[in-house]
């Protein structure tokens, strides 16, 4: 039986090769329920916007429901270029898609899913809606603080889950854990030097010896 590697090791405590199904399962479900409840949402916003002159003012004017389709990034950026944000996003669920294959650390699966379920949220506004396959607009409905996203770019349901999941993910590297459930360690012993940084002094050393003396 091996033993695990002590603490401040430097070395990544054992985790496991193949996926485990609980991780893999939260991934995927999260995924899914992120991704059906921002088309429903999105599917209410044109409902109730459409037609709205002002925008809807919440909480004060902390928050605004304004209908926004968006060719492009945040700010409207590249919206002359919005077949390539489809190629994009596959690449992404492609790659999360990979990383699934040895998954098994639980908050690695709970940030996967929210990227994961964001970049399909938007990906289906790209495919399907108007005005047409693969150029469509993402419909965004949330402004904070200014009723025409002029503070922060109007949002939606998936853009949000997509900063949440890339913060987590920050999180979670900056942590020292790794996707396999293993746990990076701080290779260094605090023990062996004092308050000033200066490594201690052995028990051999030869002035100790003369001070014993």
């Amino acid at each position: 039986m091996s033993a695990a590697p002590p603490a401040g090791s430097g070395r990544a405590e054992p985790g496991g090769g193949r996926a485990r199904p609980r991780a893999v399962a939260i991934l995927f479900g999260l995924a899914l329920f992120l991704l059906v409840a921002d088309q429903l949402l999105k599917d209410v916003a044109l409902g109730g916007l459409e037609d709205r002159d002002e925008p809807v003012r919440l909480l004060g004017g902390a928050v605004y429901l304004t209908l926004v389709r968006n060719s492009g990034a945040a700010w409207s950026i590249g919206s002359g270029y919005t077949w390539v944000f489809p190629m994009i996003t596959t690449g992404v669920v492609a790659w999360i898609c990979w990383m699934a294959l040895r998954l098994r650390s639980l908050p690695w699966a709970i940030s996967l899913g929210l990227v994961l379920g964001g970049a399909l949220g938007n990906l289906g506004d790209r495919i399907f809606r108007a005005p047409g396959h693969f150029v469509g607009h993402v419909v965004d409905m949330v402004s904070l603080f200014d009723p025409y996203g002029r503070i922060i770019p109007v949002f939606n349901l998936a853009d949000s889950s997509l900063v949440c999941g890339v913060i987590l993910a920050v999180l979670l590297e900056l942590t020292g854990r790794q996707r396999d459930g293993t746990r990076l360690t701080d290779d260094k012993d605090p023990d062996d030097k004092d308050a000033d940084g200066v490594t201690a002094s052995s028990p051999d050393d030869p002035a100790e010896q003369r001070e014993r003396a």
